[in-house]
């Protein structure tokens, strides 16, 4: 068992995108990659691949199908709904419990997709090795988003449980096919 939990808290989401305070001549980081940072194309290209659409709602249009609400990304059928202040993981995460649905139950995913904790480990796992294939993403900057964003790990950190603790998660998706060809 992997240990991994949905998030229990939303840190990142929603602070307007910074990261603590700062003197005022201090540069101030983004807490979060959105997709007005990376554009939808790759992203959009990489879902087709899995046979999902991406459609980019209006900037302060409700996000259909949204779990957390405005602005993480929303699911219905086969589609994942952004807009572009959408975290790039939020993206990636929703796109990847598609992914993992079986075909027959992903028609009929509307919001919330989770079936099981192993299919939230295996959706955990699949979002980081792809966003390795997202030009200005990368594994690492997903992990480090997946942090501040709030995920919870028993390992303490996104990047402890992909290295030391999520065998279960690949297994899983190796079983069914899902990772892709290294």
């Amino acid at each position: 068992m992997s240990g991994t939990d949905e998030p229990s808290s939303r840190a990142g989401a929603g602070d307007s995108g910074r990261i603590g305070t700062v003197a005022d001549d201090e540069v101030i980081a983004p807490a979060v990659l959105t997709l007005a940072d990376t554009g939808v194309d790759a992203l959009r290209s990489l879902l087709a691949i899995h046979a999902l659409q991406l459609v980019l709602v209006d900037d302060g249009a409700p996000i259909p199908g949204s779990y957390w609400g405005e602005p993480e990304a929303g699911l219905i059928g086969s589609t994942v709904y952004v807009r572009a202040d959408t975290p790039v993981h939020s993206a990636l995460h929703e796109a990847c419990h598609l992914i993992v649905a079986p075909a027959d139950r992903r028609e009929r995913i509307h919001t919330d997709a989770s079936d099981s904790q192993a299919e939230e480990d295996a959706t955990c796992y699949l979002q980081i090795v792809l966003a390795a294939q997202l030009p200005g993403v990368g594994s690492d900057r997903l992990m480090r988003d997946m942090d501040a964003w709030g995920y919870t790990y028993r390992l303490g950190s996104t990047r402890a449980w992909f290295q030391h603790d999520a065998e279960d998660a690949r297994t899983w998706l190796d079983e069914r096919g899902l990772l892709p060809a290294a």
